[in-house]
């Protein structure tokens, strides 16, 4: 049983690569404030201690929007900053023992990128959700592998817990997505990448009202 329970839909929030501490913590709190249901915390560059102090402050925030705060790929971190879940991709979740990652309680995600036979060893392994993409061309991930609406569609029948769906996703192409069966859509530059993150958030969590 998790302390955490994780929302049954919405924006989940995918932080930017923001080398400026105080901005990330800026925008973040913005996307917070404009509805998001998810923020997960991505750094590939910093330090551990950086990243660990940095997590922690997001961790204040999130807490302050009843939002729960995802790592990825990194469950020392999670356990460091008292994140609530790790979200972990494919060489991680290939290494690491899934028993192990929920004893600690933390909520877990799984990228599946196109398969389902990924998505159904997440869910047997103990996964709480399930991502697929790229759902549309990505700037972040211009090579990643591509989803199909029928993929998407087929795992809504199928799979017992929450769908991510993630690459491209606007505002304008997102409610085709929920149609679909996506449970929360998650987004990077979507909103991040705008003069205003609040109301960038805001237009995304409209699509699910």
């Amino acid at each position: 049983m998790h302390s955490t329970r994780l929302p049954a839909r919405g924006l989940y929030a995918l932080t930017p690569d923001e080398p400026d501490d105080a901005k990330l913590i800026n925008v973040a709190e913005a996307c917070l404030a404009g509805g998001a249901a998810l923020l997960q915390y991505r750094d590939k560059r910093r330090t551990f201690a950086a990243r660990s102090a940095l997590a922690t402050k997001l961790r204040l925030l999130c807490i302050t929007y009843c939002c729960p705060l995802i790592i990825n790929d990194d469950v020392a971190l999670a356990l460091a900053c008292g994140a609530d879940g790790v979200h972990l991709g494919k060489e991680e979740l290939e290494s690491l023992p899934l028993a192990g990652v929920h004893k600690s309680q933390l909520l877990i995600g799984v990228s599946c990128y196109d398969s389902m036979i990924r998505a159904r060893a997440a869910i047997s392994a103990g996964a709480d959700y399930v991502a697929f993409g790229s759902i549309f061309s990505s700037s972040t991930k211009p090579s990643a592998t591509r989803c199909s609406f029928d993929l998407l569609r087929a795992a809504k029948q199928e799979l017992t817990v929450p769908i991510v769906a993630i690459g491209g996703l606007t505002p304008e192409n997102g409610r085709q997505v929920i149609e679909a069966g996506a449970d929360f859509l998650a987004v990077i530059n979507g909103i991040f990448g705008q003069s205003d993150v609040q109301s960038a958030t805001a237009q995304y969590v409209s699509l699910f009202s």
